[in-house]
């Protein structure tokens, strides 16, 4: 009911997948690939709790979502976002602009995406 309230859809994971959710096995990778993550197990609950707050702060302020167009998401929710891309956007058609043969399709897109979703629900 919560999540309703908030106006916010459940995961429905992959089709006939019961026990899988999207969003944790993305999160799960994320975590595990990071550099400083402990394969060998945290000392303590407080070094857990200390671990995990810092990849909190960085993965909100730090990383990098591909499918954001590389913005964080920080940027995105406050909506810093729409000056970067532009301002790419602008780099982009400059470069293209002073040495086009470089560019045998257009630039890349830098629109601010609308909706974003880890599993899109895919329309026959």
């Amino acid at each position: 009911m919560k999540l309703d309230e908030l106006g916010l859809r459940t995961s429905y994971s992959r089709p006939r997948v019961s026990n899988e959710n999207a969003h944790a096995e993305s999160l799960f990778r994320t975590v595990k690939y990071r550099h400083d993550f402990p394969v060998d197990g945290f000392k303590s609950i407080e070094d857990s709790r200390v671990w995990v707050l810092g990849f909190v702060r960085w993965y909100n302020n730090n990383h990098h979502h591909s499918s954001i167009k590389f913005v964080t998401q920080s940027q995105r929710h406050q909506g810093r976002d729409i000056n970067i891309l532009a301002a790419r956007k602008a780099v982009y058609k400059q470069a293209k602009k002073q040495n086009p043969d470089r560019w045998s399709v257009q630039i890349r897109n830098w629109d601010t995406p609308g909706e974003v979703w880890l599993n899109p629900v895919k329309r026959l």
